[in-house]
């Protein structure tokens, strides 16, 4: 395994990355030249070092190390599956996974690239994979996929532990069947997709049925149109 990643250490050992219990987005303070902040959630953030680009750090707060210790093991029973980021090794508050470049899939929505359906089928055989060594794979959605090379890569496994199916890659993948070939190649404006993205709010909320939500999106879509 390669450890040139601990050039970073002392880098990452300038930063502070607190969360509280409320869900919000976690505070970052500090900095180290070279080190950029890439990605910040409710429980980490993610930050790369110049020298070592090949890496990204996922820095988690105190009240969530936990998550990083169930997230680690998550990916060292993902090792060898293509379509997920590889961990390469840990500090006491952070994991470091592989650089993996490419537009999400909201990003690909706003820029108006195009989305293959091999990517979209991609992930569907990362989930089946994901499965076959027994884990959950879920909060799955446009934020953490990713469109490498025509391909799709899965980002943020750290939910693949918990049980249920939340059911977001089944609706998005729907929404892909239903509606994505009329708009394919377009930039998508953010209040557009703000708009389907309370409709779909309200599917959990009001428990409305997936026909209803493409009633609306398509209420929308001649608007956009």
């Amino acid at each position: 395994m390669r450890t040139d990643w601990r050039e970073a250490e002392q880098a990452l050992g300038k930063i502070s990355v607190v969360g509280d219990e409320r869900n919000q987005e976690v505070e970052i303070s500090g900095g180290a030249e070279g080190l950029s902040c890439i990605g910040i959630g409710t429980d980490a953030a993610v930050f790369r070092y110049a020298p070592t680009p090949d890496y990204a750090f996922k820095i988690y707060s105190d009240h969530a190390l936990h998550k990083k210790t169930a997230e680690r093991d998550v990916y060292k029973r993902l090792e060898g599956i293509p379509y997920f980021p590889t961990l390469h090794g840990e500090g006491p508050n952070y994991l470091v996974i592989s650089y993996e470049p490419g537009p999400t899939l909201l990003e690909c929505l706003m820029e108006g690239i195009p989305v293959p359906a091999r990517a979209m089928e991609d992930v569907d055989e990362a989930r089946r994979l994901a499965r076959e060594r027994g884990l959950n794979p879920r909060d799955i959605h446009l934020k953490n996929v990713i469109l490498q090379n025509g391909r799709g890569k899965v980002l943020d496994v750290s939910e693949y532990v918990k049980e249920g199916n939340d059911k977001r890659w089944e609706h998005l993948a729907w929404a892909y069947e239903k509606f994505y070939a009329g708009f394919e190649g377009r930039r998508i404006p953010e209040w557009l997709l703000d708009a389907v993205k309370k409709s779909y709010l309200k599917l959990d909320q009001a428990n409305l049925n997936l026909e209803e939500i493409a009633a609306r999106v398509n209420r929308l879509l001649a608007r956009f149109k």
